[in-house]
């Protein structure tokens, strides 16, 4: 390859790697945070209790606040007492953010690798 080409394909090269180390630098924030995590969503549920006089089963269904979480393939609920939601919800979430920015890490690492591959082949010189 011609030399100007080379060294004008390096330079590209080198601003994309900037961009992607830039984006990896975001994406590693959530990973820094020092907040806690709950595994899990937050949301309401509405269901009928069995009982044969409630009114649950006139369609006034028995709403209430759940965490849900799998863990080792079983699915797992619990029911949020209202002084908690808020708490539960905020912690629910940062697990979310945290969870979106591994999976970024993950496909900013391939994508860092390809043009560092890129990289070593244009700098790379016969012996």
């Amino acid at each position: 390859m011609h030399d100007t080409k080379r060294q004008e394909k390096l330079s590209r090269l080198r601003g994309a790697l900037l961009g992607l180390l830039e984006r990896l630098r975001e994406a590693l924030e959530a990973a820094l945070a020092r907040s806690p995590l709950v595994k899990g969503n937050v949301y309401e549920i509405a269901r009928r209790c069995g009982t044969a006089n409630c009114s649950c089963t006139r369609g006034q269904l028995h709403r209430n606040m759940v965490l849900t979480w799998s863990d080792q393939g079983r699915h797992h609920m619990r029911s949020i007492p209202p002084a908690q939601l808020a708490d539960l919800r905020k912690k629910s979430a940062e697990y979310l953010r945290f969870r979106r920015a591994r999976a970024e890490v993950s496909v900013l690492h391939k994508k860092i690798l390809k043009v560092l591959d890129q990289i070593q082949e244009l700098r790379r010189e016969e012996p």
